[in-house]
């Protein structure tokens, strides 16, 4: 029997430890994130879809909704317990339940939470409710081959890089495509080295 046959997309998916709380993402959360949308464009330089500013923002997160209600990804808002903040956004994208695969990205936070460890323990709970509660056997991220410090983060958690795709995907300037740096980790790296090395970072 398929082990990721019982996740469910309405199900109400709340990751949390000492230091930050994951939960779906919903309309209302427009007023939790408008500081972050107003104040600081450039979070979305390398997105094809941006949230700067309140118009953006708010088609970001009904896209985001649309997804999941469509069975195609999972978007979660990030609250960081220490400031009592919303700090950004995160989710499970190219959801492949028959594969047991999926993708880990559209990572965003504001720059006051970048760089404060809060990315890791993010992303240890993310991986941990992938591998160990879905029983994936691979987690993927992609980012923008120049984007250097979304790069330098995946490989810091434990990622392996595994190649570029060249001109894989169009920016939000039509006349350039991006290449993109795929890195991955798979279940037995999860459980041999990753899942420990990254909570010694914690």
């Amino acid at each position: 029997m398929n082990q990721t046959s019982n996740f469910n997309f309405t199900d109400n998916i709340i990751l949390e430890d000492d230091f930050v709380l994951l939960r779906p993402i919903h309309e209302s959360d427009v007023e939790n994130l408008l500081e972050i949308s107003l104040n600081e464009p450039e979070t979305w330089k390398y997105s094809l879809v941006g949230a700067e500013g309140k118009d953006n923002l708010i088609n970001y997160i009904q896209l985001a909704i649309k997804e999941r209600e469509d069975k195609k990804e999972f978007p979660f808002i990030v609250f960081d317990k220490k400031s009592q903040k919303y700090a950004g956004s995160t989710r499970f994208y190219d959801i492949k339940l028959d594969f047991n695969t999926l993708q880990l990205g559209y990572t965003w936070y504001g720059s006051a939470f970048r760089g404060t460890g809060l990315n890791k323990h993010c992303k240890f709970l993310l991986l941990q409710f992938a591998f160990e509660t879905l029983g994936m056997e691979r987690v993927e991220f992609r980012a923008d081959n120049n984007n250097e410090r979304s790069i330098a983060a995946m490989k810091s958690i434990g990622c392996k890089v595994e190649g570029v795709l060249r001109s894989n995907m169009p920016t939000r300037d039509g006349n350039v495509r991006r290449d993109s740096i795929v890195l991955s980790i798979l279940k037995n790296e999860w459980f041999d080295e990753v899942k420990e090395n990254l909570k010694r970072k914690l």
